[in-house]
């Protein structure tokens, strides 16, 4: 991947680029950062610099992923006792091809295996070493990308840490996280660390100067351009987020004069645990966002205001005076620790009915 393809990350590329240029690239690095923010590509445009330095005419192998000296390892499910990722790298290969900005549940989703179990195993982590013991194919470095490290199983991890302690000569190893979280502190004490921060709205509303809700869709993406391509191709779901939030605001409103209108927002929490767990969190996403933008209409900043709703004559501004500095930590934490516990695999059903109901008491509260 070339950096020019990146979208924003400026900073980021400069560091690395450098870094190549001044043959100060350390042996392993960490890239952490939000999906969406970029991680993988970077690490892709890192690879390819380096191979390119070595050898010129091997850029359209690194290009098309087929470099003989460039290995990945990524998250799979077992199958037949068989953990191995290589395995499934033709799709893998095709996948990040097509967008090299993909989530995790985009993996999951393309492989249509959305309950299984997707590790790094510790088989994996076996079958890295002997790969790395082999010498160069091209008599170069070898590079390792390890995309969603964090998915390491504990002894995995053990055995990628001896691979860090004592790797071979003319090796580069890139572990690339959302978070260092679920990553020993032993493997990140033996790494260089490169936090990849959000890509700013500039360069997202650059990218999408041709979309006629480009402001909207840069605020609401967060610096997640994964996020924002979808949201720029599929304006039926942003409607349908609108639909459901505006039904779930009204219903909150009800309950306290009307008890049995909790009956429906059991049943609105039914109708959104039957999506896949990447669509809720992209809605419980959305119902931060629009609560901000309420917030922001209330204390009069309306040049902020990049969305109001309508659907259904939803009166944005009477709504908007109900979220103010009283509650809208409590609603917002309440909206994170859903989204939380959804990515965890819990019940979206049980979840979502919860935070469903504790708003009816939040959104009643006084800003007094």
């Amino acid at each position: 991947m070339k950096w020019e393809q990146i979208i924003g990350q400026q900073s980021i590329k400069n560091l690395l680029q450098d870094s190549i240029k001044d043959s100060r690239v350390g042996h392993a690095q960490l890239f952490v950062g939000e999906e969406g923010f970029g991680v993988l590509p970077l690490a892709l445009a890192m690879a390819q610099e380096i191979f390119e330095k070595e050898n010129p005419a091997s850029v359209h192998k690194i290009e098309n992923l087929n470099h003989l000296d460039l290995h990945f390892s990524f998250p799979v499910f077992t199958e037949n006792k068989n953990s191995l990722s290589k395995r499934l790298f033709d799709q893998w290969r095709e996948f990040i091809l097509e967008n090299p900005y993909s989530s995790f549940d985009d993996w999951t989703s393309f492989l249509e295996s959305e309950n299984k179990q997707f590790f790094i195993s510790a088989d994996e982590a076996e079958d890295i070493g002997q790969r790395f013991n082999l010498k160069s194919f091209e008599g170069g470095s070898k590079i390792l990308i390890v995309w969603r490290a964090d998915k390491m199983n504990d002894a995995a991890a053990n055995k990628i840490l001896k691979f860090l302690e004592e790797p071979p000569k003319n090796t580069f190893i890139i572990l690339c996280a959302p978070s260092t979280n679920d990553i020993l502190p032993t493997i990140l004490s033996r790494c260089q660390i490169v936090n990849v921060p959000r890509i700013s709205d500039e360069d997202i509303l650059d990218q999408l100067k041709a979309h006629h809700s480009a402001r909207e869709i840069a605020y609401q993406s967060q610096g997640n351009w994964n996020l924002a391509q979808s949201l720029a191709e599929n304006n039926a779901g942003a409607s349908e987020f609108e639909t459901l939030f505006i039904q779930w605001v009204r219903n909150a409103f009800q309950a306290k004069k009307k008890p049995e209108v909790l009956r429906d927002i059991v049943k609105w929490a039914r109708q959104i645990s039957e999506w896949n767990r990447e669509k809720q969190m992209k809605f419980l996403n959305y119902c931060i966002e629009i609560f901000r933008l309420a917030m922001l209409q209330n204390y009069g900043n309306d040049n902020l205001v990049y969305k109001k709703l309508n659907e259904g004559n939803f009166n944005w501004q009477s709504f908007s005076k109900f979220i103010h500095g009283a509650n809208i930590v409590s609603i917002v934490e309440e909206i994170t620790d859903a989204s939380y516990h959804i990515s965890r695999n819990a019940n979206s059903k049980i979840v979502l009915t919860d935070m469903g109901i504790k708003l009816t008491r939040y959104i009643h509260k006084s800003a007094n």
